[in-house]
């Protein structure tokens, strides 16, 4: 079933962009830095400007109210903001179980909750962004290179958790420069070039 749609999104720095995404598939991208690969999980995100269509489960974007959309198809950048000075401010009350379990999963401990952001590592602040952005239980997740600053344990632990959530029909749209990574997480991969997606 396809659960997301591109059709001919353009913006000043790329396109058209045309990909559909189905229930429980990764589509990964990859290409050089500043190639565009940001522009176009924002593009899709909604959160910068351009022309054409984006559909999820066949309900275009413009049905849908900014927030819902962006709560449903969530972009995480590759250094997400944060606007509280602990992670546990950033977590519904009724959500703590669910934290506790994917925190575990990536391996970082509770103690990490309470902890200064500012303080806290890059890669810890990368997993605890996925944290933040599954409990949220979107449809589609936009990952920037989720895994940039990560070890190769904490790397394999976040693959085997996201592999997890394909299974239970989430989507994924991955940036990443590993060649291996992308054979890990998925079929299609594409690379982005001259402001256009080539499939690889």
């Amino acid at each position: 079933m396809t659960l997301l749609e591109i059709n001919a999104l353009t913006s000043p720095f790329g396109g058209p962009f045309t990909l559909t995404v189905a229930k429980g598939e990764c589509v990964c991208i990859l290409g050089k830095s500043g190639s565009g690969k940001s522009v176009l999980l924002r593009l899709i995100a909604d959160m910068d400007p351009g022309t054409g269509h984006v559909s999820l489960l066949g309900k275009r974007r413009e049905a849908f109210a900014a927030p819902a959309w962006r709560g449903r198809v969530i972009y995480q950048a590759a250094e997400p903001a944060w606007w509280a000075p602990t992670p546990a401010a950033h977590f519904p009350p009724a959500a703590a179980k669910r934290v506790a379990e994917l925190m575990a999963a990536l391996g970082l401990g509770s103690d990490v909750l309470d902890a200064d952001i500012a303080r806290l590592s890059t890669g810890e602040r990368q997993r605890l962004a996925l944290v933040r952005s599954m409990v949220r239980e979107p449809d589609v997740l936009l990952l920037d290179e989720p895994t940039a600053s990560l070890d190769s344990a904490s790397t394999l632990a976040m693959e085997a958790l996201l592999l997890q959530q394909l299974r239970f029909g989430l989507g994924i749209v991955m940036v990443t420069h590993s060649r291996e990574q992308a054979a890990r997480m998925s079929q299609r991969h594409f690379e982005m070039r001259d402001g256009r997606l080539h499939p690889l």
